[in-house]
């Protein structure tokens, strides 16, 4: 598999698989319309909250879960809006096990990731779901 072209949005990534999103709905709500910004901007330039937002609505998971999982090597505690470590809970909690069975290669990156946090330095509720992702 190559490098993605982090120069590139998920919008023009995914127009060559013909699933193009276009503008959000005029009701959108704010989470929404933050999603459908995100989807038009160079994939290198979303930032931990942006990748935490989209990884969270599934969205773009094939080009966005090796983005986080680098940053998530180098700070497990990469922190996007809400929580250190919110970027991490994002990969554990919302990527569906069907992703992980077909990238086993990522999920060993992200069991490692959690295997390695430190109870010490780590806010309880963030190491109890890192358990809870390793027991499955």
């Amino acid at each position: 598999m190559s490098e993605p072209d982090d120069s590139r949005s998920l919008e023009e990534i995914e127009e060559i698989e013909d699933d193009r999103w276009g503008d959000p709905p005029a009701d959108a709500t704010r989470l929404i319309s933050t999603a459908y910004a995100l989807h038009k901007r160079p994939v290198g330039e979303l930032g931990v909250e942006g990748l935490r937002l989209l990884i969270s609505q599934q969205t773009g998971l094939d080009t966005l879960v090796p983005l986080a999982l680098d940053l998530v090597e180098r700070d497990p505690l990469a922190e996007g809006d809400f929580y250190p470590g919110d970027l991490l809970d994002a990969l554990m909690r919302r990527v569906p096990e069907s992703y992980w069975q077909a990238h086993e290669d990522q999920l060993a990156r992200v069991r490692a990731v959690a295997e390695a946090l430190d109870p010490d330095e780590t806010f309880d509720v963030l190491y109890s779901r890192a358990a809870e992702f390793l027991r499955r």
